[in-house]
């Protein structure tokens, strides 16, 4: 049974007000656990993967419950890795997928539950369904629940920009679930990184400014940012005409003239800019 998830409104500052609760948002993939008439492993979107991961299907949850949390893999850290994860959950030959999930296994982070004992407790509030969610999960290598805070938006922000993780949820304590539904009462607070990088090149087909810098006189890719205003689109343009370099069926290539700020989650293992966004023009 699926149930299309709750999502985050973003937000540009921590809150500390009164009312909220504050969770590491973790960098994984957002699953629904659904053990209901049979287990069921969701993405998001709908796509069952329930066979991707055999390591999940006995995790001592019971039936009757669905719970919403995030799948990660961890780094030599302890701190999620998107690109094993990403990288594991490409995997489909069977043989390959038993030999992972017993050597290189996932692990659920449940943070809410949806249904418990065979019905609904989404129009409960949110502290009585993580009160719940403890009564049912007894921690094991395979599944936890993502631990929260009472308030403290700020210190927690505050150890993500130390450590280097993904950022944090805000969610009001008395909030009920909506599924299917993008929320003001849960709040994501991203830690961006900032850099400086040349434009040196768009796509001609599909949107999309290629990145790069330029180090030791020469010039090195950073990926493609296709987050960007069109103010800023046109602007680009206009002062392109001067800069081309090269021109191909795709794309079209441009000396590094033009510099911009830009935000991004982080360098992927490849030296790339993972979901860079345009900020603005540096003269």
């Amino acid at each position: 049974m699926f149930l299309s998830p709750m999502l985050l409104q973003r937000s540009d500052e921590p809150l500390n007000q009164e009312g909220y609760i504050s969770e590491l948002k973790l960098d994984g993939i957002r699953m629904i656990y659904s053990n209901m008439e049979q287990l069921r492993l969701y993405t998001r979107h709908n796509n069952d993967v329930s066979q991707k991961f055999p390591e999940l299907w006995d995790a001592g949850i019971p039936k009757g419950t669905i719970l919403d949390g995030e799948l990660i893999m961890t780094d030599h850290k302890g701190h999620p890795d998107f690109e094993a994860i990403q990288g594991r959950f490409q995997v489909s030959k069977t043989m390959k997928i038993q030999g992972l999930s017993k050597n290189n296994p996932v692990h659920f982070c449940a943070f809410d539950i949806l249904y418990h004992e065979g019905k609904s407790v989404m129009k409960l509030p949110l502290l009585e369904r993580k009160r719940l969610l403890d009564s049912i999960i007894q921690e094991n290598e395979r599944v936890s629940k993502v631990r929260w805070l009472k308030g403290k938006g700020s210190e927690l922000f505050a150890l993500c920009q130390e450590r280097g993780l993904e950022g944090i949820v805000q969610k009001k304590a008395d909030s009920v679930y909506e599924k299917d539904s993008r929320s003001h009462s849960w709040q994501k607070v991203i830690n961006y990184q900032y850099e400086d990088v040349f434009v040196i090149g768009y796509r001609k087909k599909e949107f999309g400014w290629i990145l790069g810098k330029v180090e030791n006189g020469v010039t090195r890719p950073l990926g493609v940012t296709e987050f960007v205003p069109p103010k800023a689109r046109r602007e680009l343009y206009q002062a392109a005409a001067g800069f081309v370099t090269n021109e191909t069926e795709d794309a079209v290539y441009l000396s590094p003239k033009v510099c911009c700020t830009v935000k991004f989650r982080n360098y992927t293992k490849a030296g790339i800019l993972r979901m860079p966004v345009f900020v603005k023009f540096v003269q």
